[in-house]
């Protein structure tokens, strides 16, 4: 497993094997994309969207009004305690 240190300024060096495994070059963007609380993939930003085919599961079966309702008021109520705006 490749690991990085990140430094007072926040910033970390892209271990080699990663750099060339996401087709890295000097200059290049790369994005973090949030899989589930506490982890993220790095995702080189030069790349096509089809190549992130595969990356989020998709449910067995199709999600309801009813279900995403419930997932946008449970969503709305926690903003709301935690006082986000």
């Amino acid at each position: 497993m490749a690991a990085a240190t990140v430094t007072s300024k926040g910033q970390i060096t892209i271990p080699v094997q990663v750099r060339t495994e996401l087709g890295l070059d000097a200059g290049d963007r790369v994005e973090f994309v949030k899989l589930e609380k506490g982890k993220f993939a790095i995702v080189a930003a030069t790349r096509s969207v089809h190549e992130l085919k595969g990356m989020i599961r998709k449910r067995k079966k199709p999600v309801t009004i009813e279900e995403m309702d419930a997932a946008i008021a449970w969503g709305a109520a926690r903003s709301l305690r935690r006082g986000d705006q």
